[in-house]
């Protein structure tokens, strides 16, 4: 009997270790699967030679396939963070704590200076909250970015952050103890992949709430700044997006509803050796190519392309 009870339990060990073996293979393999080869070498090679470093993530929603460069590295947000800080205060509307609707009262104090809109308000001016959610994201200004992160509290959306998985998209800006990490990456910082990962929950209606989603996404498809990414994507095609820009650091996120499925990629740059501010600057140009070259690869068959003499018409920073 202890003879036919070893035999068995070898048996069953080895079952146990095949399927195990099985599981890891597939595993191994749908990850395998997921990697867009193609595009992946497209995009090595339209970055090759650049001055800087380059993090990409790119994730056709459709199929699931990925393209991933660096894309788990640390970069700065610059304007890019103020996605999270909207997310903060639509979880703080969510919980009944602020009203979207609700009269602010601007403060001479809250001034960022600059040439953003709300610096041309008198101390003592009102707005309603909707209305510097709508600056914050559409002109990016920054004295309503922190006017609100200041309202809802960097604490709080670094908190919001972590308890939605995010590992390493963070506020560093007036939040206590994150002083080294703005030393280094400013106000924000994450990955790529993070970023892809934020504006696919606001697609999916899972970002605080879906009603929360579908307001966070209208105000993020009226973006002022539309001469990088945008700008090489038909302007009948719906997108939502969010740029950010310093010195040595330029970045855009993009969700864009194709006709043939949805796509979201980030694409974030440091240690630049341009640091210019004209429509040249390389990493513009890098932004542009790789939009373009993204939607010809998804929407093979549209002939689109930017009119000539648009330039002109470009929302230069």
């Amino acid at each position: 009997m202890k003879l036919i009870h070893s035999k068995r339990h070898r048996v069953t060990t080895l079952i146990v270790k095949f399927l195990l073996l099985f599981v890891l293979l597939f595993a191994t393999s749908a990850s395998n699967a997921q990697a867009d080869k193609k595009l992946t070498a497209q995009i090595q090679n339209l970055i090759r030679g650049f001055n800087g470093q380059v993090g990409i993530y790119v994730q056709n929603l459709k199929t699931g396939k990925t393209v991933s460069i660096n894309a788990d590295t640390l970069f700065p947000t610059a304007s890019m963070i103020k996605v999270s800080i909207q997310c903060g205060v639509m979880d703080k509307i969510e919980k009944g704590e602020l009203l979207y609707n609700q009269n602010l009262v601007y403060r001479d104090s809250l001034l960022y200076a600059g040439t953003d809109i709300l610096g041309s308000f008198k101390n003592g001016d009102s707005i309603g909250l909707s209305k510097v959610a709508m600056l914050m994201i559409t002109m990016s200004d920054n004295t309503a970015s922190l006017w609100l992160q200041k309202l809802v509290g960097g604490e709080y959306i670094n908190s919001w952050l972590q308890q939605n998985g995010f590992e390493c998209t963070r506020v560093n800006s007036r939040v206590a103890g994150r002083e080294n990490f703005r030393s280094i990456y400013g106000w924000g910082v994450t990955t790529p992949k993070e970023m892809c990962r934020l504006f696919t929950m606001i697609n999916e209606g899972t970002a605080v709430s879906k009603a929360a989603s579908e307001r966070m996404i209208r105000n993020l498809s009226r973006i002022y700044w539309d001469d990088k990414a945008l700008s090489q994507i038909p302007p009948y095609i719906h997108t939502y997006s969010k740029q950010g820009s310093v010195d040595d650091s330029r970045s855009e996120t993009v969700l864009v509803n194709a006709p043939h499925g949805d796509y979201v990629f980030s694409v974030i740059t440091k240690k630049l050796k341009d640091q210019s501010w004209k429509p040249e600057n390389e990493s513009y140009i890098l932004i542009k190519n790789l939009s373009a070259l993204l939607w010809h690869y998804y929407e093979p068959k549209d002939s689109w392309q930017p009119a000539p003499g648009i330039e002109k018409y470009m929302t230069n920073e």
